[in-house]
């Protein structure tokens, strides 16, 4: 099963979503798939979806899950990493009216850079070739180190927000 959550942010993210149910559609996508899609205003058609879910039930989908995609909120792919699970993150942009600024756009780049275990994805064209590389990848599970991630992310956040 993929799962995939929006947050709960109040602008649209149709974009990742549409994406999503497109490439279900068009069977791409073979597993079951489950959106939370939050204030986006565009429907699934091919996806199971709900707009909120509870955090118990986030981490259940997460936990069945083979593959977590995510937008770029930390609370949202930081689960996932608890779980075990490398997410495919896909950041919020303001050029599509997805949020206020690039704030999850420049976090997950950074966070990419110092080698934070996370799959970015800057387009949504590019989704299906990284699902699709996913699927195929035995080890779809990182070994983490959740203390030392958490340790570093709060000193990442604090550093960017002290400067």
């Amino acid at each position: 099963m993929i799962f995939v959550t929006v947050g709960t942010h109040e602008q649209p993210f149709n974009r990742l979503i549409r994406k999503i149910d497109i490439l279900k559609g068009q069977n791409k996508i073979m597993d079951d798939v489950f959106i939370q899609i939050g204030y986006s205003t565009y429907i699934p058609k091919h996806c199971q979806y709900k707009r909120f879910i509870s955090q118990s039930k986030m981490e259940c989908l997460i936990k069945m899950s083979t593959i977590v995609i995510t937008h770029g909120g930390p609370s949202s792919f930081i689960e996932a990493l608890k779980q075990g699970k490398m997410p495919i993150v896909i950041p919020r942009q303001k050029k599509f009216n997805e949020h206020v600024n690039n704030h999850q756009l420049l976090f997950c780049k950074e966070l990419q850079k110092r080698g934070f275990p996370i799959k970015v994805v800057i387009s949504e064209n590019d989704l299906y070739e990284v699902i699709n590389d996913m699927q195929y990848t035995e080890n779809k599970k990182f070994h983490s180190n959740n203390k030392r991630f958490n340790q570093e992310l709060d000193a990442l956040v604090k550093n960017m927000f002290n400067s």
